[in-house]
């Protein structure tokens, strides 16, 4: 059976209209109205947010837990019209969409797994100490405890996984924080029915109403006023630098600031050391090709340069990447404005002095074919607009005329997701040199792999240090996200009745 969105905000459980509307712009299938969000539907939404505070942070790990499980649960129940509706939004295959399903419901699932073990409130118990001279020591205890009303804005890229029921409401949720989402326009209709499934798991739990709501927008004017409202203590977000740093600076510039936690993209430099290309330039560049096109190259971890010393194997590998790519055929865009932002960053690149085209394709409307250009080492370093991230699938290919260029190239980066060493053992003294600045620009380092695909775990890491993300200490992906919406509280002397039941 097709879903038939209704075309309206779920604000703490009602379906709530506005006077102001958009129509979706699917690829495929119906076009459908939606409400627009107000200032006045944000407000709305923080004020049942803020009721539910109290109520939704007490209660125990084991009914978060449960509460987090009945949202997969409810999501998968509704699988094959997610998948429906999510195609004929986003242009997405269906393979795609349902695997990004399962990495949904399995977050959900992992962040029960990992508040029922509690060992993430980081609990720490400093015993009084009477007797201590020359002054005795109180008892001390502390504990994590969620900081409030959490508003996190739908990426466009990541229809489930990044967006409603992603990483940011899961994480918010888990940790104990009412959740705002505003929604991202380009798939309202997938927003909607996701947000039906986490409002009847709410119900189904007995959670209050303002645990969750959606807003649909595609009005900067209820952005910002979700991200202003002096009940939002933290925000969440997956998009543009421009967008990102924009809602950065209002959360900066409220009268008590609050963290933003963006994710904007990089580049993800890999680094293709002479070692590897001199054993298999051929398969290196082929696996480069097929990480740039994954998703029409419309992931933040998108490979969006590589590094190499000049010379023939570094021939090869561009000869190798670049025949790849020509195999490859239009490739549907999210959105029209993101094609449109495509063209207009691969027509940049290609008209930067020094730098040569070595495969670039035209594509019908809110189609992408792929672009692969190659320029020295002293030309991207005298062109720093050559490392900006271009939101699809284009490649850079940057050569060294030495390792000391190579060295020089990698200290130049601003902050990444991802840095990729391609290397053989032959490549460890290079490696070695690469490492510590590597360390210092991005959340995670690979070797041997491409950076396309985020494993949700314990130990993943997706962030890194600006622009790549506002907040280095932090990750939108794997079980350490819940911290964001955590903060530390001490007690001292506190009777037991009075400390949280965590503590006692």
């Amino acid at each position: 059976m097709s879903f038939t969105p209704k075309g309206k905000h779920l604000i703490a459980g009602e379906h709530v209209g506005s006077d102001s509307h958009f129509t979706s712009m699917p690829v495929s299938g119906p076009a459908h109205d939606f409400a627009d969000g107000t200032p006045e539907l944000a407000d709305r939404a923080a004020r049942a947010a803020e009721a539910a505070f109290p109520e939704y942070a007490a209660t125990s790990r084991e009914d978060r837990a449960a509460f987090l499980e009945k949202i997969a649960d409810e999501i998968e129940a509704r699988g094959a019209e997610i998948t429906e509706i999510g195609v004929q939004e986003t242009g997405l295959p269906e393979a795609r969409l349902e695997g990004e399903r399962g990495r949904t419901t399995g977050q959900l699932r992992l962040f029960a797994k990992h508040i029922r073990d509690g060992a993430y409130l980081d609990r720490r118990h400093d015993e009084a100490l009477p007797d201590r001279k020359p002054a005795p020591r109180p008892d001390l205890r502390m504990i994590q405890l969620p900081i409030g009303p959490v508003a996190v804005f739908g990426a466009s890229n990541f229809p489930l996984a990044f967006s409603t029921a992603g990483g940011d409401t899961a994480s918010a949720l888990a940790a104990g924080c009412p959740v705002v989402v505003k929604g991202h326009p380009a798939h309202p209709g997938t927003g909607e029915i996701v947000a039906e499934a986490i409002t009847a798991a709410a119900k189904a739990c007995g959670m209050p109403p303002g645990v969750f709501s959606l807003m649909q927008s595609a009005s900067n004017e209820a952005a910002a006023a979700l991200v202003k409202h002096p009940l939002i203590r933290a925000v969440g977000f997956t998009g543009s630098l421009g967008a990102g740093r924009a809602l950065f600076n209002m959360c900066a510039e409220r009268d008590e600031p609050i963290p933003f936690f963006g994710e904007l993209g990089s580049v993800n430099p890999v680094f293709f050391l002479p070692g590897a290309l001199g054993a298999r330039a051929q398969a290196a560049g082929q696996g480069w090709a097929g990480s740039l096109t994954m998703g029409a190259g419309q992931f933040c971890t998108n490979p969006g340069v590589g590094v190499a010393l000049k010379g023939s194997d570094a021939d090869t590998l561009a000869e190798a990447t670049a025949d790849a790519l020509g195999d490859v055929g239009p490739q549907v865009m999210l959105t029209e404005g993101i094609a449109k932002s495509y063209v207009s960053g691969r027509e940049k690149i290609a008209g930067t002095e020094g730098v040569e085209a070595l495969a670039q394709h035209d594509a019908p409307a809110r189609n992408a074919r792929p672009a692969l250009y190659r320029t020295s080492a002293a030309n991207f370093l005298a062109h720093p607009d050559l490392a900006h991230e271009v939101f699809g699938p284009l490649g850079l290919l940057v050569l060294a005329e030495s390792e000391e260029e190579m060295v020089d190239v990698a200290a130049a980066l601003e902050g990444q997701l991802t840095c990729t060493l391609q290397m053989e053992e032959g490549d460890t003294a290079l490696a070695r040199r690469l490492m510590p600045i590597l360390t210092r620009k991005a959340g995670r380092i690979l070797a041997n792999a491409y950076p396309t695909g985020v494993e949700v775990a314990d130990a993943m890491v997706h962030g890194g240090p600006y622009p790549a993300s506002t907040n280095f200490g932090a990750t939108s992906v794997g079980t350490l996200a819940i911290r964001r919406f955590l903060r530390p509280v001490c007690f001292q002397d506190i009777p037991e009745a009075l400390l949280p039941e965590d503590l006692r």
